[in-house]
């Protein structure tokens, strides 16, 4: 079933634009496929994806696919809809060309821009925009054409069960005895407000018409204490308000942040750091649309009942005449409700640019100092700024023609009203304190009004959150619930890696590793060289389960890596990355970063190891020394030092690392080898390294080549036979 309007999506972060762009498409033909999908199997990662990734993904859902080069008029020619290359940096569906026959002038080009929405180019703004190539003296654009085949409408589509409004109520149901005592203090809010207009009309007909002084006395004794007790009201419902906003905000904040530590280590290496924290600003407007709309638009609806009764029992003109009103002042709100979505998300793709943008100016300082770009890199955030300032004049023109035209309907009701009231007692149909009385009226029932029209554009940006955070919530956990992993080890604890090829995502991309035959034996030391790119590092996160094996297998003793649990496995490893990373805090709890209370002989046995005993005594605080990005700066050859003793602490079956001396000087690198020498005995070590003197006593030395393992042996074994091991170490002193 081919749908009749064309769908769009917007895209969630600042590389889906290509799995967007395949989504529209697919449910334009009747099937709906979730982005994280499309994102899996068409290769994407901190780049995006390429227009062969997207080909790739298509075919896999059923679509026969064709890439070229065309010019515009071979464009009108082809079956849309159809992604373009657009920009150079972007996609976009083509779903409605001109006929060939029309003149260019009138050509309308019907684009679906993830970025933007559905858009109709001329000519002139389309040729500009596509076309990127020349070819005898014609200019061509690039264009993927897609057809549905059987096996398309065979599938069946992705459910969408993510988050809803549903669900998100349930962190209100955790705290119902407050919710509770909030709906009460509003309640009693409430009666108070629809009291206060009567006494005013009896002031107005009873006090002052008779000259009773002492009845006036009492009404305004009387409304004096109204205005005490909802004073009163409101300062003991906002501090219950505070309770529950700051409850269910940490409860959001602390879910996402579960799920977020649950997801596999790849995950983290194709999203961008502003996209993720732009998710987390957006657990701010779901939980003010929890705290704040949902709970106050409950009696916003019953005052708007309640005194849209005792208004008509006053007058069922006016009460007409406010009804036509407001609904036309809702109208007119829900009308932009499209608009602000689309600029959510436009705003969305560029706050999480400026994200990245103060990240990396901030953390790179040093280089930019270094390396005298700090113009350039100036520039770049200026520009990211100058978008921010184009968005935020086209969402204030927006905001103010949606407030120019409430303004003038809001404004033009309440004067005809006020000209019928003042009529109306001119003709003796109402009394001078009934005038008072719907006035009074009136200014409550457009509070209501103006707070229901505030829920739907605040659940609009909930619901916009929600799809965002479905996007993380939708993704399998790195441990699934419904499959059982093993939490201990066979008797045999060699590691087998047997036939094992790996590929980073992205179409298009090498294997890293090829055809991989390795046995690392249980207490000895392995060791893996080659030059830069060869797959060393790789070998070692395969070992870790930053990745999981795409060819081959992974085995321990008897059996499979991917059968044992991932905290265990990694609770059993020591691991020192050349990327490893130094928390703000203290040396102890850098070292001991697993234990809220360190233990003092495991971390002086650490400490010992890895010879930063004297570097710490000169401290004045010693271990409690604070280091990282709010403490002392420390050396790389001490941060190395530290990994190192982090590693040792967890006191473990497997050791793994990955360059950790390269950044010492060769006194240290002397002391620490000679220290981790005892305490490698017994354990299994794989050490990925460069310099000659960290491998030479390793049990196995492995050779990589491009992915491929050349050759293998001892020092002694493999220097005598003058291969590539030879060629990579002949310069060093050692040799």
């Amino acid at each position: 079933m081919i749908s009749k309007s064309f769908p769009s999506y917007l895209q969630a972060d600042q590389m889906d634009c290509g799995p967007t762009c395949l989504r529209m498409i697919a449910k334009h033909y009747g099937k709906n496929f979730s982005l994280q999908k499309l994102r899996e199997i068409s290769g994407i990662n901190r780049e995006g994806v390429s227009l062969l990734g997207i080909s790739e993904a298509a075919e896999k859902i059923g679509f026969r696919t064709t890439g070229a080069k065309l010019t515009l008029q071979q464009l009108k020619e082809i079956e849309l809809p159809a992604i373009l290359h657009w920009n150079q940096n972007h996609f976009v569906v083509l779903y409605k060309a001109p006929l060939k026959s029309s003149p260019p002038e009138r050509n309308l080009y019907h684009i679906a821009d993830p970025a933007k929405g559905l858009i109709a180019f001329t000519y002139t703004e389309f040729h500009k925009h596509w076309l990127s190539a020349h070819n005898n003296g014609h200019s061509e654009g690039i264009v993927l054409m897609l057809s549905p085949t059987p096996d398309f409408y065979n599938q069946e589509g992705d459910k969408t069960d993510g988050l809803n409004i549903s669900y998100l109520l349930k962190y209100l149901y955790r705290y119902k005895g407050l919710v509770a005592q909030l709906f009460i203090g509003l309640g009693v809010g409430s009666l108070l407000q629809l009291i206060l207009p009567f006494l005013t009309q009896s002031v107005v007909d009873i006090g002052i018409n008779t000259r009773n002084l002492n009845f006036i006395y009492v009404i305004l004794i009387a409304q004096t204490m109204l205005v005490v007790g909802r004073i009163s009201v409101d300062f003991i419902r906002s501090w219950i308000l505070l309770h529950i906003s700051t409850r269910v905000n940490i409860s959001i904040l602390t879910d996402f942040l579960i799920k977020l530590m649950k997801l596999p280590m790849s995950f983290f290496d194709a999203k961008m750091m502003g996209d993720i924290m732009q998710r987390m600003n957006d657990q701010h407007r779901i939980e003010s649309f929890l705290t704040g709309s949902s709970l106050n638009v409950v009696f916003s609806m019953f005052n708007l009942v309640v005194f849209s009764f005792v208004l008509a029992y006053y007058n069922l003109s006016i009460f007409f005449i406010f009804l036509v009103g407001s609904v036309l002042y809702s109208i007119w709100v829900v009308l932009f409700l499209k608009s602000r979505r689309t600029l959510d998300f436009k705003r969305f793709d560029l706050e999480a640019k400026n994200q990245n943008a103060i990240v990396q100016l901030i953390s790179g300082m040093q280089e930019i100092k270094l390396n005298n770009c700090e113009q350039q890199k100036r520039w770049e955030w200026e520009r990211i700024q100058a978008g921010l300032f184009r968005f935020n004049v086209k969402s204030l023109a927006l905001g103010q023609y949606q407030q120019a035209g409430t303004f003038f309907i809001n404004e033009g009701k309440n004067i005809l009203i006020t000209f019928l009231v003042a009529k109306s007692v001119i003709d003796g149909q109402l009394t001078l304190g009934a005038m008072m009385a719907v006035q009074y009226i009136i200014g409550q029932l457009n509070s209501p009004i103006e707070q229901l029209l505030g829920f739907i554009q605040q659940l609009q940006d909930a619901k916009i959150s929600l799809e965002r955070l479905n996007e993380i919530r939708v993704m399998d956990d790195e441990e699934s619930v419904d499959k059982i992993f093993v939490k201990e080890l066979p008797f045999d604890k060699s590691i087998q890696l047997q036939d094992l090829t790996f590929t980073y995502p992205g179409a298009g991309n090498e294997p890293v590793l090829s055809q991989i035959n390795l046995n690392i034996p249980e207490g000895k030391t392995t060791a893996i060289v080659g030059m830069s790119g060869s797959g060393k590092t790789t070998i070692l996160k395969l070992l870790l389960r930053f990745y999981e094996a795409q060819k081959g297998d992974i085995r321990v003793g008897n059996g499979y890596l991917n059968q044992i649990s991932f905290r265990f496995w990694r609770g059993l490893c020591g691991t020192v990355m050349q990327d490893g990373f130094i928390f703000s805090d203290s040396i102890a709890k850098n070292i001991a970063v697993g234990d809220e209370y360190p233990d003092m002989v495991k971390l002086k046995n650490a400490i010992y190891i890895a010879n930063i005993t004297d570097f710490i005594e000169s401290l004045p605080l010693g271990l409690n020394t604070k280091i990282g990005a709010e403490g002392n700066g420390i050396s790389q050859g001490q941060r190395q030092r530290i990994l190192i003793a982090r590693a040792v602490y967890k006191n473990p079956e497997y050791i793994f690392f990955d360059e950790a001396t390269n950044s010492l000087d060769a006194n240290n690198e002397k002391v620490i080898m000679e220290n981790l020498e005892s305490f490698f005995k017994g354990r299994t070590v794989v050490v990925v390294a460069h310099r000659l003197s960290t491998v030479k006593n390793a049990d196995n030395i492995v050779v990589l080549d491009k992915g491929i393992i050349i050759e293998q042996g001892t020092h002694a074994q493999l220097t005598q036979s003058k291969g590539e091991y030879y060629q990579l170490v002949k310069n060093q002193l050692e040799l």
